[in-house]
């Protein structure tokens, strides 16, 4: 097991206060194992190419804690559930979330929460979290049985999961997040939406004609523009219990109202941060339990145990916000899934300061990244770890675990503020179609997965919705 690690007694080097400086040199680097590929594009294209098998050999090959070049840098890497926690949890302020994730989201997300750091990152999130209190929960659970009951009705037969999920989601997104109804003004914000996610991994990174930056830009133009005029209107006339509304009017510890463009800049990275990960993970489960038909039964009897069974017309009843907690077995299996497939494979940070971790020095300056993907079917952990097995997250086995094991929302100051959010999407996703379609998947049939930056089905996942 790698040591805790501690801040480095030579530590006599300042912090770096943005990603473009304070680098180190290679040399520093020379005492860690790990390797540069080939000139000037280094390993990239091997780590596009498969990243968790990429990430399984440089373990295998140099251990838990290894330098790899690529994307145009060094960076070390630190794997399994003690580098998680040191990391994550963050104790003694040596990593930046926002120096981490700013080269790849601060053109398109900038100062979204996953850009800040410790006492503005506290101060925000504090000022945000009204929005995930139980009276708004109660609020977008009623419009999610509503949005996701309208939809589901149509699925029945053979579908593509995965485009009708992303859409169903971005709509949804419209009603809860941002309150207003699906049509063409949501239309229009879903699709620059969509423009500024796909622009956020481009490889080009300049706003160049016909590029995906462009259509990234202006799509962020958009919708700042549409954002702002919103904030200034729900705070002069009042807004509703969507999620927005409850942002434009969030106030921090001293009572003063969040400026309008950090108000603006926070719900477009919420936006981001919950569409593409609820989407990936639905897709998961989905996808798990149509290929363990035992398991899909075992949460069918479990949600109409809870909710009733179909009404007379047998149309699925709504699961109510009080019942969500009752619904132990599905959130196992949606733990289990999360477990699998995590929407975020990868976490990148940098050292602010120079610290050691399983025997070596890292100097200020370097990025690291802790690989979440790789911990989450590492055998020691989870034995059989390619076998979907929901009772992995009985509480005994759970508190038998390294805290850090299982971390598909983040930890520490940083772990992911919508995750209730996201359990209460799945769970009333489940419980329309569970209660209305069996959910099949041709025998033998393995879709291939983009494993990166988030994880989704090449051909779509094809499925097949059978009425009950």
């Amino acid at each position: 097991m790698a040591s805790i690690a501690q801040p480095s007694q030579q530590d006599t080097d300042t912090s770096p206060q943005h990603w473009t400086e304070g680098n180190p040199d290679p040399s520093d680097l020379d005492h860690i194992p790990g390797e540069g590929g080939l000139p000037i594009i280094g390993n990239t294209f091997k780590m596009l190419a498969d990243p968790h098998a990429f990430t399984k050999r440089m373990v295998e090959t140099y251990g838990r804690v290894y330098k790899t070049r690529a994307f145009g840098g060094w960076n070390v890497a630190m794997v399994g559930p003690e580098a998680n926690e040191l990391v994550l949890f963050n104790k003694d302020k040596i990593f930046s979330s926002e120096q981490g994730w700013g080269p790849v989201l601060d053109q398109l997300f900038p100062r979204g929460l996953m850009l800040m750091d410790f006492d503005h990152h506290r101060i925000d999130r504090r000022a945000l979290s009204i929005a995930f209190k139980p009276e708004p929960m109660r609020h977008y659970s009623g419009a999610l049985n509503r949005g996701i009951a309208q939809e589901v009705r149509k699925w029945q037969g053979e579908m593509l999961f995965y485009p009708a999920i992303k859409k169903l989601t971005l709509d949804l997104a419209a009603d809860s997040f941002i309150g207003i109804p699906w049509g063409p003004e949501a239309d229009k914000i879903n699709e620059a939406f969509v423009d500024m996610v796909q622009a956020s991994v481009a490889p080009v990174r300049r706003p160049l004609p016909f590029t995906k930056m462009k259509k990234g830009v202006d799509g962020r133009k958009y919708l700042v523009e549409y954002f702002t005029k919103e904030t200034h209107r729900r705070r002069s006339e009042g807004g509703g219990q969507d999620m927005f509304s409850q942002f434009a009017t969030a106030t921090r510890e001293d009572g003063s109202l969040l400026p309008v463009d950090e108000v603006v800049d926070h719900m477009n990275f919420l936006m981001m941060a919950a569409h593409d990960t609820i989407t990936s993970s639905a897709t998961s489960l989905i996808y798990l339990l149509a290929k363990n038909p035992e398991w899909q039964e075992k949460l069918r009897k479990e949600i109409m145990a809870v909710t009733g069974g179909p009404d007379a017309d047998s149309n699925p009843r709504p699961l109510d916000y009080d019942d969500l907690a009752k619904l132990e077995l599905t959130e196992m299996a949606f733990k289990e899934a999360l477990r699998m497939i995590p929407p975020v494979p990868s976490m990148p940070r940098r050292a602010l300061k120079s610290f050691e971790f399983g025997g070596y020095r890292i100097p200020a300056g370097t990025p690291v990244g802790i690989n979440i993907h790789h911990t989450h079917h590492d055998p020691e952990l989870w034995p059989d770890p390619y076998t979907f097995d929901p009772m992995r997250f009985t509480p005994d086995k759970v508190k038998a675990r390294h805290k850090y094991a299982w971390v598909p929302f983040g930890g520490g100051a940083h772990m992911c503020l919508g995750l209730h959010f996201a359990y209460m999407q799945v769970k009333i996703l489940l419980a329309q179609l569970l209660q209305r379609y069996s959910i099949e998947i041709s025998e033998g049939y393995d879709p291939e997965w983009q494993a990166w930056p988030i994880p989704q089905p090449k051909d779509g996942l094809k499925v097949t919705f059978k009425a009950l």
